[in-house]
């Protein structure tokens, strides 16, 4: 097919796109905001679902390299209360099965080294589109550049400029926040952390609030300290979120009565810390097909990260998009075809993710989680 493509965004999404676009002889653009590939850290790890992101990663030739770097033991799933009291320990599956983790900086680094050298075009933060009449769009950048394209895939994530143009939803906040911290050197520095965490994910949670740890690889572990409060929760409680000691101390009175062993994942940690409200695009969310646009990932569908489905379900998005084009004489009938699928599916998706967050920072948790838990393991 002889056509213009460009993908806004370098997440797994876009570049699993990217990725199968090339694998069938199709020439694609990827921008991206980001200086560099290492301009920043690019968060915690993932668990890739067989019907998903490792199809996914199936489809763009890439799921034995990934097997080869994924931790299988990461799929250990531990649910405790307040008290320390384990409910749920279970492992999920063995190598090459299941769910295994892999650490998002090394999936994008294996996703990014399969693509043509010159692919990604880094710093070009997009600021508009303009439509130039029949499916055409000129992408402005804020360097001033800009670059005329038949298709525009949105895989921007959540504040995409792609969606602007498609649809005036705009992501809500789902009413908890998550604040981010880290241990180093876990296996020497912090063996009671480790020995909590266990090989894969923690959750201690109650009334509302959780602690959650994640087992990630190079001797990390992330600490996602989860609770049900308002937006500006900080402002209002005269919080300056780059004091560390600060924060620390209005994090403490948050979780009254908790255990001291679970208390020392916001006492102990190695900081900074960083806050992360959870944020969720309307559920359906769709919009009227537009020659020349489309999204994936985030953009299309932001979800609470409970479900565990928002980067697989980019991934897959991204790969079912590049086989409908590759598959197809008309990349205006090649996208319909494919929101045709996709926009159902994460319909689902989204309705899951928001039960999850709900029972997971709940007035009764761990109940609700426990109970999903048991009933399907």
């Amino acid at each position: 097919m002889n056509a213009s493509i460009a993908v806004v965004g370098a997440g797994p999404g876009g570049l699993t796109c990217a990725r199968v676009l090339q694998a069938h002889g199709i020439g694609v653009t990827v921008y991206d905001t980001d200086a560099s590939r290492d301009a920043r850290n690019q968060g915690g790890t993932l668990d890739m679902h067989t019907g998903t992101g490792q199809a996914a990663l199936d489809a763009a030739g890439l799921l034995e390299p990934f097997l080869a770097l994924s931790r299988p033991e990461g799929q250990r799933m531990r649910v405790l209360d307040r008290d320390a009291a384990v409910g749920f320990d279970k492992v999920f599956g063995g190598s090459g099965d299941g769910a295994p983790e892999i650490d998002r900086g090394r999936l994008r680094a294996l996703l990014l080294d399969s693509l043509t050298p010159g692919t990604v075009r880094w710093g070009r933060a997009v600021t508009r589109l303009e439509p130039l009449g029949g499916g055409v769009h000129r992408v402005h950048f804020g360097d001033g550049s800009h670059a005329d394209h038949d298709l525009v895939i949105g895989a921007d994530g959540a504040w995409s400029r792609v969606r602007a143009v498609l649809t005036g939803a705009v992501p809500g906040y789902s009413g908890v926040t998550f604040v981010e911290a880290r241990f180093d050197d876990v296996d020497t520095r912090h063996r009671d952390i480790a020995a909590l965490t266990g090989d894969g994910t923690m959750m201690a949670l109650h009334d509302n609030r959780g602690l959650i740890a994640q087992r990630n690889g190079g001797g990390h572990i992330r600490v996602y300290i989860a609770m049900r409060v308002a937006l500006d929760w900080h402002e209002s409680a005269g919080v300056d979120l780059a004091d560390t000691g600060a924060v620390r101390a209005a994090l403490l009175k948050e979780f009254p009565g908790w255990d001291a062993s679970l208390l020392a994942l916001i006492t102990g940690n190695d900081g900074p810390y960083i806050n992360r409200p959870i944020h969720a695009l309307p559920v359906p969310h769709t919009w009227e097909h537009t020659p020349g646009l489309t999204l994936l990932g985030d953009a299309a569908h932001l979800m609470s990260p409970f479900s565990g489905q928002g980067a697989n379900l980019a991934m897959l998005d991204g790969a079912d998009l590049a086989r409908a084009i590759a598959g197809a004489d008309d990349l205006n009938e090649a996208v319909r075809a494919y929101e045709k699928v996709m926009l159902p599916r994460s319909v689902e998706a989204a309705e899951g993710a928001a039960g999850a967050i709900a029972d997971a920072i709940a007035p009764d948790a761990p109940a609700g989680v426990l109970a999903h838990m048991r009933a399907h393991h």
